[in-house]
C-alpha cells in the first residue's frame, strides 16, 4: 500500500504523541493492538452523533460499509478518547496513516524486556522500581516488564530469567553452593570415620 507524503507527514505528530501517551500510561499494548486492528481492518469511524456530554459517537466497522456496533467513548477507552481528539481536529481521515507511523515507530524504538523473577517474598514498590531501573540499564531496554511469582523454596532472594541467562540471587543458590564448596558428603563420610575410631 502506497503512503500519502503528505498525509504521512502530518500524521507523525499524532503518532508520536499516541506512543508517549501509550508509554506513560503503560497500555503499549492495548494501543498497538488497536492500530494494528484499525491498520488491517478499518474498525474504528466515528460518526456526527454525540453523547449527551457532546462525546462523538464511535463507531465498530470491519468494512467501513458494514456497521455492527457503536459505543460512546468511555473513561476506560484510551484509544476511543484519542479518536475523539482527531476528530476534534478533523484529522480523523489521517487515523490509518497514524496508525501505521505509530506501527513503525514502536518497531523502531520501543525496546521492551519481558524479564521473568522468581521471589521468595513479594516485592514492595519502591524494590519493584529499583530493580527495573538496575534491569533498564543491565539490558539496555527502554521499558521493562516484570513477571513475578512468588516461590517460598527458595528461601530468600530472587532469581532473574534475561531471555536464556539466568541471575540467581536466591538463598538456596547460595547455600547449595556452600555445600559444593564445603564438599559436605566427604566431610560427613570423614566425620563417620572419626567417630568410628
Amino acid at each position: 500500500m502506497s503512503r500519502n507524503p503528505l498525509a504521512s507527514k502530518i500524521s507523525v505528530p499524532y503518532a508520536r504523541a499516541l506512543y508517549d501517551y501509550s508509554v506513560e500510561q503503560n497500555i503499549m499494548h492495548i494501543i498497538t493492538a488497536k492500530c494494528i486492528e484499525t491498520t488491517y481492518t478499518g474498525k474504528y469511524l466515528v460518526s456526527q452523533k454525540k453523547d449527551k456530554d457532546g462525546n462523538p459517537l464511535v463507531i465498530l466497522n470491519t468494512t467501513r460499509k458494514n456497521l455492527y456496533g457503536a459505543f460512546f467513548v468511555n473513561e476506560d477507552d484510551h484509544f476511543g478518547k484519542f479518536l475523539t481528539v482527531l476528530y476534534k481536529r478533523n484529522r480523523l481521515h489521517l487515523l490509518p496513516e497514524i496508525c501505521r507511523n505509530y506501527l513503525d515507530l514502536v518497531s523502531k524504538i520501543a525496546s521492551i524486556k519481558t524479564i521473568e523473577v522468581s521471589t521468595a517474598f513479594p516485592f514492595t514498590t519502591v524494590q519493584k522500581l529499583n530493580l527495573i531501573k538496575k534491569l533498564k540499564e543491565l539490558t539496555n531496554a527502554r521499558e521493562i516488564r516484570l513477571v513475578i511469582t512468588v516461590d517460598s523454596n527458595l528461601i530468600g532472594g530472587f532469581l532473574i530469567k534475561i531471555d536464556s541467562n539466568i541471575l540467581d540471587f536466591t538463598i538456596k543458590n547460595q547455600l547449595e553452593n556452600l555445600a559444593k564448596k564445603l564438599d559436605w558428603s566427604r566431610g560427613i563420610e570423614n566425620l563417620e570415620q572419626w567417630i568410628e575410631k
